[in-house]
Order: structure tokens, then sequence, then C-alpha cells
């Protein structure tokens, strides 16, 4: 077992942590730690419907392996490992395992750049390519689309940048790599400055701010902003500002290839045994199987390339929950990441704001009184699936799947997604204990 591995292991308490709890009247849960594949973590009788529905879920869908994570009004109450973390070596997964979060990487990155809005070193409507200062790949003969200069952080923050994959062609996927290699002359894999310039020699979709359309190259664009303005990688500024003000420490950027998998990482199982094109790694061009080195992780790193557990996924989701209260950004601050996107775009015909929509980073659903709101969002790669909702009513929940989908084709979150509001909806006697110390 590695370091990582071992770390989610709940310790033995000393004398004075017992005396501590004992005091606070919190109950020494036991720990379920097996390595067939059963559920791991902390064993809480109170909430056992979530155990019946993940073991159940489990053997009707047959993910490998999965993690859940439960928060009840800022407090760490569930937190447990089902199935396995790697099939080969019959690892199961714990607590704290590590999974490819990819898109709900969005709501970090959007965050971070809230948190440089607030510290008046960012505008919302500033215009964001000035500030990359990227000179755009033209192919001979072509101009650069004036509506470029139009597009602003908060159109790139609400998916209204302007791009549409479904209509020209997606900017982060393997395909377009290897095209931006061969148009700017540089090797694979490639970076995301690099694929930035290549799009915008590119024609726009629609006017910027007039539809929403969802875009990955738009959260990239945000990661290289805020680098150009804090002055530091996109990871680092992260790690600095978002993440060690909550304690979040395994939280780390993915890597393309299983042999530099992180410690207590899982393993990824396409669901359909997809192989393609390897655009990373020693193999690039041969086939090789779409989570090891055809959809590259690295380079989408602001949009989808973080790895995380379900832990801190939650403890992150819980620290925006009260206004008053939030380490990280003020009431302010985050009234406006929750604010519909303006026009037709997050209101209707009489003005008022729509039911739900996509704010900046995440989706909302206002819950009809002032600043309260169900957020969450969704996250899918090949070989894993990944969801975090946050409800107004103060239970937030993180679950993560190493798989992408069943034999159906469904995705795994979203299959999951209703079930899970079932307990949380129906469970009066939450456990007082908070668990969050012990990760």
């Amino acid at each position: 077992m590695n370091e990582e591995a071992k770390s989610s292991l709940l310790p033995c308490p000393t004398r004075r942590q017992f005396l501590a709890t004992a005091a606070a009247g919190l109950a020494l849960w036991p720990w379920d730690e097996r390595a067939d594949g059963q559920p791991t973590g902390p064993v809480m009788p109170k909430l056992a419907a979530y155990d019946d529905l993940m073991t159940s879920f489990l053997r009707e869908h047959k993910p490998p392996g999965a993690a859940l994570a439960v928060a009840y009004h800022g407090r760490l109450v569930y937190a447990r490992g089902f199935g396995h973390a790697d099939l080969e070596k019959r690892e199961a997964v714990r607590p704290a395992s590590l999974f490819r979060i990819a898109s709900v990487s969005k709501p970090f990155t959007a965050t971070a750049v809230m948190h440089l809005v607030e510290q008046g070193t960012l505008h919302l409507d500033e215009r964001v390519f000035p500030l990359l200062k990227l000179q755009p790949h033209l192919e001979r003969g072509a101009r650069l689309d004036p509506r470029w200069h139009e597009i602003t952080v908060r159109h790139c923050l609400q998916h209204t940048g302007g791009w549409n994959r479904d209509k020209s062609f997606d900017p982060m996927s393997a395909q377009t790599a290897e095209e931006v290699a061969r148009a700017l002359r540089v090797p694979l894999p490639v970076h995301p400055r690099q694929i930035i310039r290549y799009t915008m020699g590119k024609p726009l979709d629609f006017n910027p701010g007039t539809a929403y359309v969802y875009s990955n190259f738009g959260y990239c664009v945000l990661g290289r902003v805020i680098e150009a303005v804090s002055g530091k990688p996109y990871h680092e500024y992260v790690r600095e500002k978002i993440l060690a003000p909550l304690g979040i420490r395994g939280m780390q950027l993915g890597k393309n290839l299983l042999k530099d998998r992180a410690a207590g990482e899982v393993k990824y199982y396409d669901s359909g045994h997809r192989t393609g094109r390897a655009i990373c790694g020693p193999k690039i061009g041969a086939q090789v199987p779409l989570p090891y080195g055809v959809e590259c992780i690295e380079s989408m790193d602001a949009n989808g390339g973080w790895i995380a557990s379900a832990v801190d996924l939650v403890r992150f989701a819980t620290a925006l929950d009260d206004p008053k209260r939030c380490p990280l950004l003020s009431e302010d601050s985050l009234r406006t990441m929750f604010a519909p996107p303006p026009g037709s775009v997050g209101h209707g015909p009489k003005g008022r704001p729509k039911p739900t929509y996509y704010a900046c980073g995440w989706d909302v659903r206002p819950a009809g009184q002032a600043d309260k709101y169900t957020k969450w969002h969704g996250g899918l790669l090949a070989g894993s699936s990944t969801l975090l909702v946050s409800r107004d009513d103060g239970i937030d929940w993180a679950v993560l799947f190493n798989s992408d989908a069943g034999k159906d084709g469904k995705e795994f979150a979203g299959l999951i997604d209703p079930l899970l509001h079932k307990p949380a909806s129906e469970i009066k006697d939450w456990p007082e204990i908070d668990l969050f110390p012990r990760f």
C-alpha cells in the first residue's frame, strides 16, 4: 500500500483526541477498511440509506468503483469508497482516493477568477485577449474575426464567448491537438497557449454574450488569464488562494499516462474500451486507450484537469454555502458568482431570471430566498464520471466514478443524480459528527 493510500485510513486516536471527541459528544465510529471491493470508510448507521443506494447502484450498473462524500450544514457526515480503484490489483476505492474530476474543475477556476476580481486586479467585463498578449495563428489570406476583441472574462465564465464545438470544431479535442501541432510546427503534446493561438485564427460561431453554449475552451482561456494577471502558473494560484485556505492538500493536476498516476489515484476504465491516436506520451500516433494518451489531461488544466477526492470536493462546496462565513470570497462576490448571465441568456421575456442557468462556474437554481441556491456541476471524460451538488438546504455531496458509463451508454453521474436526492430529503436524524478533521 502506498503512502497516499495509507493516509486515507482512520488513525488510532490518541488519548487527547479521544477525550476531545468524547467531550464534543461524538461517537468514534468504526472504520471499515476492505481490500475486496466492499465499502470502505467510517460506518455511519444513521446514513445506511447511502450504503444501500451505492451498493445497489454498483450491482446494477457495474462501474468498477466509486466514492461518495456527503456534508450536512458544513459538517462531513459521510465518506465511503465502493468497488475497486484498480480491478487488476483488487485495490479498493477509499474515501480519500483521487479521481479525475473532469469539468468539476470549472468551479475551482471560476472561484480563482472571482478572487482576482475581488482583489481588484481583474474585472469581469474586461476584454480577455489584450490580457493574454497572444499572436493569433492565421492561415495565409485569413483575417482575425473582429468579434474576438469583444470577448470578456464574464463571457468565458458563463459559456457565452462565441464558441460552439458542435457547429465548427472542438478546440480541446485530440484531433485539434494534432492540427495545432501541424499548423504551428510544434511537437505534441501541445500547450494551452498554442491551442488558443490556433483557435484565434478561426471565426467565432456566434456573437459574444448572445447565447449559452458550453465551452471547455473558454475555461482554457481563463486559466491563461489567471496566469497573466497573477504572474503565477494557474495551478499554483489555485492551490495557494483556493485550496490551501480550505485545508485541501491532496488535490492536484492530473497526468496523462497510467505510469504517472498520483499516489492514491484510481485507475480509469473506458466503458467502450475505445482507443485512439495518442497525442502524448511515448507512443504518439499509435493506438492507445482513450484515458491514457488520447484525452490529454495536462492540457485541460483549467477546464478539466484536476484530480481530487470526493471529500475535498465537498470541503470546497461547503465553503461557498454560507456567504457570511465564506473563507474565500465576500458576500458580494458570491452573489455575483451565482447571478444569472445578463440579457436573454439568463433572463426570460419579462426580465426575470430563468429557473435554472449557468452562472460563473456553476449550474444554478435559485431557491427563492436571498443568497439561497442549489448549484451543481458534472464532469465526464473517457474513464471517469463525476458530480458535485450543493443544495439550498445545506446538504452537499460529491460522487466520483472511475468509468464513464454503463453498457447502455448512460453516464453514471447522470444516472445517480436523482437517486442521491432521495436520502438527502428523507433523512431526518443526521449524525452530529464532523469527519472533516479525519481527512
